[in-house]
């Protein structure tokens, strides 16, 4: 306790002596050190945000651009099945069948039609079939005007309402054009490939021709519509044939980053878009809590300059109160650990609150709850150098299993070693990490099992650590690529120690690490 007097009246004495604009300076550069790793970190999640969403974007466009290919491909081979049923004198008395035979193979709902060079329809699969004369209609007037085949643009069905797309072929025969084989598709189709990329409702995907007009969109456009001044084909298409850009779209006014390709031996363009508040929502998350914790921090030093300033001031009483602020300082400290544990309480509870996935949540809370656990035994215990490992291993193996709610018996062999602080935080989460991998992978279904965990004393700094379980076991060099991998690996780095993993009856991980400073650093600091 001597010591410690001596100790901490020196460090007075030097606080004393700082000048107060040197100490203001200080704080100074640290606020503009904190605004620039804050602004740069900004920047770098905005960038790393943007690349990611022009990824997607660009990803699902050739999605899209698969399917759209696939579509047409298999309407030209219906078609000509069609065409080829039909006869010599459209009068197959099989053409029906073949026609629901041709189409069958098509994606979504889809219906065929012949109708004469006259408007008459004479073959249907549609069982609702009205008579409305078509002659008006694009995809039948071109190819009564010479074409072979055509892709109409996005149109309103005249018998149910519904909006589609059509391709037709002509039907000639002696070289005369006598009608035309149609296929419509409800662009409802194009469903299942928006939610098969795993996009939401403001971002789409849509089939456009090359001459602008918007041939399928989902979700649904709210009426045909012609994008050739749109900025798609004014400037992009004119440079290449695939890419991306951010825009705002002409059918609902929403700002998206949007990937577009060109369908081969097609005259599509297809396209895919995701909605910018989609593709920058995890980076505003993040930014948030960013600003958040600088903001936090910044109070912290905004305070911590006016006790400092104050220290300063009152240098010549202080001398004085010495031994009633070291009183002080001890409840003081375990005040700080109370708080923290508290404050570690108050983030896991807003973590909980989060809409984030619930294994990344239930993993962020139980490492926030391993390192509470310390903080937990230093004020409850009044033990501020060193935690007893008899004590806190037990307390984060059993808080686990209780989270787990697993059917997992807990073994401990573990000798009355104390750890001192430097060592305790990261012991705690290496063992919050490895007892979550084992109740995560070694016992699936429910099984039960049994989770044991040795601290062993090989010298009085060092120990051999071991967690074990009798579980199904896992494959250890899939488990090191991910977050809790990476974390076990920067713990033992910190424990100073080496770690290896064997399975046989289960998974057994061993560590020779650190549970005290080297002597020498001790000196070294002191």
């Amino acid at each position: 306790m001597a010591g410690l007097q001596a100790g901490t009246t020196g460090e007075i004495d030097g606080e004393a002596r700082l000048p107060v604009k040197s100490v203001i300076a200080l704080i100074v550069a640290l606020f503009v050190l904190c605004g620039l790793v804050l602004g740069y970190s900004a920047y770098s999640g905005w960038r790393e945000a943007t690349i990611r969403a022009n990824e997607r974007a660009a990803a699902a466009s050739q999605v899209v651009a698969t399917n759209a290919r696939w579509i047409v491909e298999l309407s030209q081979q219906a078609l000509r099945r069609i065409d080829e049923a039909l006869g010599p004198n459209l009068t197959s008395s099989g053409a029906v069948r073949d026609m629901r035979a041709a189409v069958v193979s098509l994606p979504g709902i889809v219906k065929a039609y012949v109708v004469l060079a006259d408007g008459t329809t004479i073959l249907s699969t549609d069982p609702q079939l009205k008579p409305i004369d078509i002659r008006d209609r694009e995809y039948f007037a071109e190819l009564a005007a010479g074409r072979n085949w055509y892709i109409s643009s996005l149109l309103v069905s005249r018998l149910n309402g519904e909006q589609i797309f059509v391709l037709s072929r002509r039907l000639e025969r002696n070289g005369v054009f006598v009608g035309a084989a149609i296929v419509s598709f409800d662009v409802n189709m194009l469903r299942e490939t928006w939610a098969s990329l795993g996009l939401d409702q403001q971002s789409t995907v849509s089939m456009i021709r090359d001459d602008g007009w918007l041939v399928a969109r989902y979700p649904l456009a709210s009426s045909p519509l012609n994008m050739k001044d749109y900025v798609l084909f004014t400037e992009h298409l004119t440079k290449a044939e695939n890419g991306t850009y951010a825009a705002v779209s002409p059918a609902d006014g929403a700002e998206r980053i949007v990937g577009f390709r060109k369908v081969p031996e097609t005259n599509l363009i297809a396209v895919a878009s995701v909605s910018s508040a989609a593709a920058y929502a995890s980076f505003w998350r993040t930014t948030g809590a960013m600003v958040l914790i600088a903001a936090l921090a910044a109070a912290a030093l905004a305070a911590a300059a006016i006790w400092i300033a104050r220290l300063l001031q009152r240098d010549a009483r202080r001398q004085a109160m010495l031994l009633q602020a070291l009183e002080t300082n001890r409840l003081l400290f375990r005040d700080i650990h109370h708080r923290v544990k508290n404050n570690l309480q108050s983030v896991q509870s807003l973590i909980r609150m989060q809409a984030i996935p619930d294994d990344v949540k239930r993993d962020l809370q139980s490492r926030i709850a391993a390192m509470t656990a310390v903080h937990e035994h230093i004020y409850r215990l009044d033990r501020y150098a060193e935690v007893s490992a008899q004590s806190l291993i037990p307390a984060i193996v059993d808080s686990q299993v209780q989270a787990f709610g697993a059917a997992v018996k807990q073994e401990f062999d573990i000798d009355p070693i104390d750890i001192d602080r430097d060592h305790a935080t990261p012991l705690a989460l290496l063992l919050n990490e490895l007892v979550t991998n084992a109740l995560k992978y070694a016992f699936p279904d429910g099984r039960s099992g049994t989770i044991r965990v040795s601290l062993k004393s090989l010298s009085p700094e060092r120990c051999r650590f071991t967690v074990s379980d009798d579980g199904v076991g896992f494959d250890p060099e899939a488990a090191r690529h991910g977050m809790g991998g990476r974390l076990i690996k920067a713990m033992v780095a910190q424990l100073q120690g080496s770690h290896s993993y064997s399975s046989g009856h289960g998974t057994v991980f061993s560590a020779e690490i650190a549970v005290h400073s080297r002597p020498e650093s001790l000196s070294a600091a002191a």
